[in-house]
């Protein structure tokens, strides 16, 4: 598993700002769990890291390479939904 870096990331919505940078490390073999209430932006920054959603602001590196702009098919990323709906 490739280490995985966000540096500042940002999400926004027009002139909302929903993810307001972010930093994490996450190192090779490390498991990491996001906790939190509904809303807080757990699905969007995992979203953003696989791709399927597009970053505002910031720089995503997975194995040291930036991945900001690669396609989602191309980052050896996978997303489990909880439900298919």
């Amino acid at each position: 598993m490739a280490e995985v870096r966000l540096t500042d990331i940002r999400k926004s919505y027009g002139s909302l700002e929903v993810i307001k940078g972010v930093n994490l490390e996450v190192s090779s073999g490390e498991f990491v769990v996001f906790v939190g209430p509904s809303g807080c932006g757990k699905s969007t920054l995992l979203r953003m890291i696989a791709g399927l959603e597009d970053i505002s602001a910031g720089t995503l590196e997975i194995g040291g390479s930036v991945m900001n702009d690669v396609d989602p098919s191309k980052r050896g990323i996978a997303m489990v939904f909880q439900t298919y709906a």
